[in-house]
């Protein structure tokens, strides 16, 4: 398996790619409402470019590229750090919230996701979240 690195703006392409990928599996094919992924696509990526080059911001995404694919993510994950009202178990006020854990149909079964994943928790951690909740697909738990 290849290594895990933060996303780059170059990156934003392939990483909405991904993503509608795994819309689509969760809420089927067509799931993107009167506009279709492309438009919605051209829409988001200008601003997803300009947040995965954001060092210091609240949003991350790290990527693994696959053998062969050179330049071309194979596994992204993404998320943000979010304030919430502390309570007991989270003085910090602070709640990683995790979305877009996608892998190529090709490349699964390799670790990639859950290698794309440590990397996301510990920039979670570096960030003081305390709380990090995790909603996942039927096919995810199945892994």
């Amino acid at each position: 398996m290849s290594s895990v690195r933060r996303a780059r703006p170059e990156d934003a392409a392939e990483v909405l790619r991904l993503r509608q990928r795994m819309i689509d599996s969760l809420w089927g094919a067509g799931s993107s409402g009167p506009a279709g992924p492309a438009d919605r696509h051209a829409e988001s990526l200008p601003r997803l470019r300009e947040r995965l080059g954001e060092e210091d911001g609240d949003f991350a995404a790290f990527v693994v590229e696959g053998a062969g694919r050179p330049g071309r993510p194979a596994a992204p994950v993404a998320g943000t750090v979010e304030y919430r009202i502390g309570w007991a178990g989270n003085p910090r006020e602070r709640v990683g919230q995790v979305f877009s854990v996608v892998t190529d149909p090709d490349a699964r079964r390799r670790g990639h996701a859950r290698a794309c994943m440590t990397e996301l928790l510990a920039w979670f951690r570096a960030r003081g979240a305390g709380h990090v909740p995790l909603n996942a697909s039927p096919e995810a738990y199945a892994a």
